[in-house]
């Protein structure tokens, strides 16, 4: 059937020899003279011999779109498939297209399918899906392998609709569920990894900035302690040498003992004061007894240190004589 329609299609078609003929652009008559092929009559004006010349071909040299008719093919993992497609080619070699084959048109068709489901038979479900454009060149390729002979040319193939069973449409979608669920587990997992992780590392960096912050105030601390310590030693110093030049001075003894007697006056008012029980010497009342005693302490210690300076001596040491 397919072959009548097109055959009655291009009867119709072919033009009257009026002797001078104007064809069409793009477009090649194909014209015979007494049976046999003569030559191919060029877009523009020609002239024929009338009886001995007819045009028996008109190929048009425009693309050609041709729907592939919906097809079942068995995939790598035998699941059925329903397919479709669309095809263009274009005429190349009007001669060929001509003689070459009896319909260019259902030819390819009919190779276009046989191809698509040889290309499918090699691939998985889920490769059928993924690699969509590669099945599609690989169709092509096969197609232009085979109509080099016939004169025409295949461009592309585009499957426009695969159809899969309900069941397989089914297990399809539970997988993407599954895939999306997985997905959303994972990310909420790092989430909470990745929350994990700033905090610890919050903690630790507020724990070594609180160590150096008690590190430096250890150290402030620490250096106020010791320029306090000698402050307190320089006071102290400066202290006692201006005592040890009062003490030098005439009448210094009167004045330490004046000092001595203002220091017991001002122990004696604070007894009792922060508790009950006290030891007391017998004398505690004699004022003068006790300044005379810190005052002959004082001496016997002045007396058994001497000073530095009789310490020093010009005098050389004494040489042994020597051995004989």
């Amino acid at each position: 059937m397919w072959v009548t329609l097109s055959q009655q299609r291009c009867a119709s078609r072919l033009p009257m020899n009026t002797v001078v003929l104007f064809v069409p652009q793009q477009e090649a008559w194909v014209v015979q003279r007494m049976g046999r092929f003569h030559r191919v009559l060029e877009p523009g004006l020609n002239f024929l011999i009338p009886v001995l010349d007819k045009v028996r071909y008109v190929q048009s040299l425009k693309e050609i779109v041709i729907d592939i008719p919906e097809q079942s093919a068995v995939s790598l993992d035998n699941v059925t498939l329903q397919i479709d497609g669309v095809l263009y080619l274009r005429i190349l070699d009007p001669l060929k297209a001509s003689y070459g084959v009896e319909d260019p048109e259902y030819a390819v068709t009919q190779l276009a399918q046989t191809t698509m489901r040889s290309e499918l038979g090699k691939l998985t479900l889920d490769k059928v899906f993924r690699e969509r454009e590669s099945l599609n060149s690989n169709i092509v390729r096969s197609i232009n392998q085979a109509s080099d002979d016939w004169g025409i040319r295949c461009l592309r193939y585009e499957i426009k609709d695969i159809q899969v069973p309900p069941r397989i449409k089914d297990s399809m979608q539970m997988q993407v569920e599954a895939e999306r669920k997985k997905r959303a587990t994972v990310l909420e997992s790092e989430g909470m990894r990745e929350s994990g992780i700033n905090v610890a590392e919050g903690r630790k960096q507020a724990q070594i900035l609180a160590s150096e912050g008690e590190k430096a105030e250890q150290i402030n601390k620490a250096a106020g302690e010791a320029q306090a310590v000698l402050a307190k030693a320089e006071a102290k110093s400066k202290a006692i040498r201006l005592l040890s030049d009062a003490l030098a001075e005439q009448n210094g003894n009167a004045a330490a003992s004046l000092s001595v007697a203002e220091q017991y006056v001002a122990a004696f008012s604070n007894l009792a004061k922060k508790s009950n029980t006290l030891l007391l010497p017998s004398n505690a009342g004699n004022i003068s007894g006790m300044v005379t005693q810190a005052m002959t302490i004082y001496s016997k210690l002045a007396k058994q240190s001497p000073p530095a300076e009789s310490m020093k001596t010009d005098e050389p040491p004494v040489q042994s004589p020597p051995a004989q």
